[in-house]
């Protein structure tokens, strides 16, 4: 008996599954991996914030279910964190979404508020999760080119009227994931004309947006000026609180469209431990001095590959944020294939750009989650296999 539905089988493989089966197989054998694949910070979660969650886990009343939407103190949190960076007043008792990672609240967001056979506009190359989720909902994804030309932020004359017209939704990303492209406050002006102008809800994923570099502040789509109806924006204290298996994030914006999220959520799941929600909700409100010395170190590390890769021959992005590298594939290679060349030939994990879409091929993303030396490691290593001889190669 096949126990697989269609919409399942209808998924590929996750990538990063695919990826680490494949580096295990290579530890067994007593390869030395350097993975610049999976883009989860390695830095430290900072110890007050470790600290408190310890706190939390000794009050028993924290040990109960949490309020479907998430606990007052987290929700109140992110107001509190959106006036502070962004200048931007929340009410976070309809406003405000506790989610289990943004990851999770882009998945369930999808079915929320939009039907089998609505179109959604996503970025191409963009985070596969945004196609996976839309394929689980029956949703058809219409991509949108990030070209290179544009720095790979959207120009919207690249979406046809008749596209925009038909589509439900439309997803942005900056900083963005591959691309670590990165865009101001016009940007996000034009963005809310052109939902306005069309009929559509407007997503944004600001999971990098306090992962920045050399000044520049990451803007929310929440300062232009919006309807805030059709407006979703989804944050993470994964990348710039260091706390990715924590699994806490939010959504803000539109109260329909969050009250859409939170009915289907409260059926299927009953949020996130309260502890992990206390402890995030300080977080968010206490000293953040630390980002300062952590967007330091990944700078340094940014400019670090970056420069390794220049010697090796590769051309890279120099980004404003985010903890990704996006790079061309240096040989008459498939992303793909030059990606498992670079890992069984020098032991280096980094991600084909293919995994994010049609447009992203040529293109391979390199994390910046590993420390300075082993980066300056694989640099080397990339160096040396590029002028090797390759197989299938040049």
């Amino acid at each position: 008996m096949k126990f697989q539905s269609e919409t399942v089988s209808n998924i590929p493989p996750y990538l990063f599954s695919k990826i680490n089966e494949r580096k295990k197989e290579l530890v067994d054998k007593g390869v030395d991996i350097i993975d610049l694949g999976i883009g989860a910070p390695d830095l430290p979660t900072p110890r007050h914030i470790v600290e408190t969650l310890k706190k939390e886990m000794d009050n028993p009343q924290n040990f109960r279910y949490s309020p479907y939407g998430g606990c007052e103190e987290f929700r109140e949190a992110v107001a509190a964190f959106y006036e502070r960076e962004f200048s931007v007043q929340l009410d976070p008792k309809e406003e405000v979404l506790t989610l289990i990672g943004s990851k999770e609240g882009i998945g369930h967001l999808i079915p929320a508020v939009m039907n089998p056979g609505d179109r959604f506009l996503v970025p191409d190359p963009g985070y596969p999760v945004y196609e996976t989720a839309s394929v689980l909902a029956r949703v058809k994804t219409v991509p949108f080119p990030l070209k290179e030309e544009n720095n790979f932020v959207l120009d919207f004359d690249d979406i046809p009227v008749e596209e925009a017209k038909q589509a439900k939704a439309m997803m942005l990303n900056y900083p963005g994931n591959p691309t670590a492209a990165s865009v101001n406050l016009d940007f996000f002006q034009r963005a809310a004309d052109f939902s306005k102008e069309h009929d559509l809800l407007l997503l944004h994923d600001s999971a990098y947006n306090m992962v920045t570099f050399n000044g520049y502040k990451a803007p929310s789509v929440l300062q232009a000026k919006v309807d805030r109806e059709r407006v979703i924006e989804f944050g993470s204290l994964s990348k710039g609180y260091c706390m990715t298996g924590w699994r806490i994030g939010y959504a803000v914006g539109s109260k329909v469209a969050l009250k859409s999220l939170s009915v289907l959520k409260s059926n299927l799941d009953t949020s996130q431990f309260l502890p992990i929600q206390k402890a995030a909700a300080y977080a968010l409100t206490s000293d953040n001095s630390f980002m300062k010395e952590y967007n330091e170190i990944l700078e340094k590390r940014m400019l670090v590959m970056h420069n390794a890769l220049k010697i090796a021959g590769i051309d890279s992005n120099k980004p404003k944020g985010s903890i990704f590298l996006w790079c061309k594939v240096p040989f008459n290679l498939s992303s793909k294939e030059f990606a498992e060349q670079l890992l069984d030939q020098a032991g280096v994990i980094i991600t084909p750009g293919s995994a994010f879409g049609s447009k992203g091929e040529g293109f391979f993303r390199v994390s910046l989650s590993v420390e300075e030396q082993k980066l300056k490691e694989a640099g080397t290593r990339i160096a040396e296999f590029i002028h090797a001889p390759i197989k299938g190669g040049v």
